[in-house]
């Protein structure tokens, strides 16, 4: 029986830890906090319940093709309810949208703002379908060790027709021109780290996802999904320590002999990382088995860090829903301040997720839980007066949009941003969801999933390929599960 150790237990980490016991590998996971689920924690506190982490649920055949993979479904685990709306957008006093789940609706609401554009949606659509099917269901499966897996006539014919090459903003208004549709449809871009026209029109499959497959929500909050992948782990006899930071990878004859972490010393056949790839080979590693320089990291695109404030209030909100976007000022401005001349926003756009208004168990009868985000650059200097001020800002406009006092109802508030994400997770510049989605950082551009220096070293997760997400974390821990099963001996 080889033996295995998982360093990280994020989405990757578990799914691949499950896998690789499924199959018969003595398998450690180490885990530094004090609950599993990497970014995806809990916090409660005074009978609130937050999700610190992601808290969008899309692409919901992945998780059912996840589960499946131990003869699971989802509604093994827990009950999932689709949102409708999928959420609103504000885009100014007076002016909301809300994306209704039907596609009857949302062909209606496209022919309000744009009359006769229908035909448009349903071509983008169409498209955006066949991107999903061919991304989802291939490209994004492949271990991406070398251009090599991309190069025969079927690959490079459909690169070509699923747009890899061009940027979704130009593909998006060649078929679109009012303002709001355009925003709509460039909003998923967010979730990819990167600004509308430096991602390839390739991701327009997120518009499928979005628009067609739906936006759900796992009743009890994305937790559900951890406790879900744990439970798959602890069936499948994975040893999970909490607790256990990694202190270092002890190297010898280009062979890991040990990890060591804060509470002693463990030795496996293979290592898998799925900690901050970044700090993996630049701390964890001796110098001489770092495959990247310094120069490298600092060379890459980071998708945004993000300041949350986790409130909870001693009251129900009106006109706001489960997911609700403010784009009441302008996307290029705050894309700049992230992507261009990195910097505090002066006028952030923002998002806030509301779980109780779907969810009665996350919060004290006739309260509600808050949570707000605002993407940020990674990489910027932190301080509880940059926190306050952004606050401020973003809670006089929410309030204004919104038609009712928020801040007099404030129970509870805890915020969390760069410093966090670093001390909690070594995330590189305190990056909220890994390396950005751009082409040159896609596929074989994208960091490797296995060392070149250290022969049972693999890394998996948001840092690698496929890249971020929740969907993505799950296919790369499978990836890697099945990469590491390859060896023989």
């Amino acid at each position: 029986m080889k033996s295995v150790i998982v360093i990280g237990s994020g989405f990757a980490g578990l799914t691949a830890a499950a896998l690789l016991a499924r199959d018969g590998y003595k398998v450690t996971l180490l885990e530094k906090n004090d609950q599993p689920g990497g970014r995806a924690r809990v916090w409660q506190q005074d009978g609130f319940t937050f999700d610190m982490g992601p808290s969008w649920y899309w692409m919901p055949e992945v998780f059912e093709e996840t589960f499946g993979l131990f003869g699971k479904k989802v509604s093994d685990f827990y009950e999932l309810i689709r949102l409708d709306p999928g959420y609103r957008i504000y885009f100014g006093e007076d002016d909301q949208m809300d994306v209704p789940a039907g596609m009857k609706e949302l062909e209606a609401l496209f022919e309000k703002l744009e009359p006769g554009s229908v035909p448009n949606l349903r071509k983008f659509l169409a498209q955006a379908e066949f991107k999903y099917t061919v991304g989802v269901g291939d490209y994004v499966h492949r271990p991406s060790h070398s251009i090599t897996e991309f190069i025969d006539l079927k690959v490079i014919r459909e690169s070509f027709r699923i747009q890899m090459f061009s940027s979704i903003r130009s593909h998006i208004r060649s078929l679109f021109t009012h303002p709001k549709l355009i925003e709509l449809l460039e909003f998923p871009v967010l979730f990819l780290g990167s600004t509308p026209a430096n991602t390839p029109a390739l991701y327009s499959m997120m518009n499928y996802a979005d628009l067609v497959l739906g936006t759900w929500y796992p009743k009890g909050g994305m937790v559900q999904i951890v406790k879900a992948l744990v439970k798959v782990c602890e069936d499948n006899g994975v040893d999970i320590r909490l607790n256990h930071e990694v202190t270092g990878l002890t190297v010898k004859n280009g062979k890991i002999t040990s990890v060591e972490t804060v509470a002693g010393s463990f030795s496996a056949d293979v290592v898998i990382a799925n900690s901050d790839y970044q700090h993996t080979e630049q701390v964890l590693l001796p110098e001489k088995y770092r495959v990247y320089k310094p120069e490298y990291w600092e060379s890459r695109t980071m998708s945004p860090s993000s300041l949350l404030f986790f409130i909870g209030l001693d009251k129900k909100l009106d006109n706001m829903v489960h997911h609700t976007l403010f784009f009441d000022e302008s996307f290029d401005r705050h894309a700049e301040a992230i992507y261009g001349t990195p910097r505090w926003p002066d006028k952030p756009l923002f998002y806030t997720s509301v779980s109780s208004k779907t969810d009665s168990t996350v919060a004290p009868e006739g309260k509600e839980t808050l949570v707000i985000l605002i993407p940020l650059a990674p990489g910027l200097k932190d301080s509880d007066e940059e926190r306050e001020k952004q606050y401020k800002m973003v809670m006089d406009r929410l309030e204004k949009l919104t038609g009712q006092n928020v801040r007099d109802h404030v129970v509870l508030k805890r915020s969390y941003a760069m410093d966090d994400f670093t001390a909690d997770y070594h995330s590189f510049k305190g990056n909220a969801y890994g390396l950005a989605n751009t082409l040159p950082q896609t596929a074989v551009f994208k960091p490797k999933l296995k060392s070149k220096k250290v022969k049972n070293l693999w890394y998996t997760g948001q840092l690698t390929v496929p890249g971020p997400g929740v969907p993505p974390a799950l296919i790369s821990g499978q990836i890697v599960a099945r990469e590491v099963g390859k060896i023989k001996g």
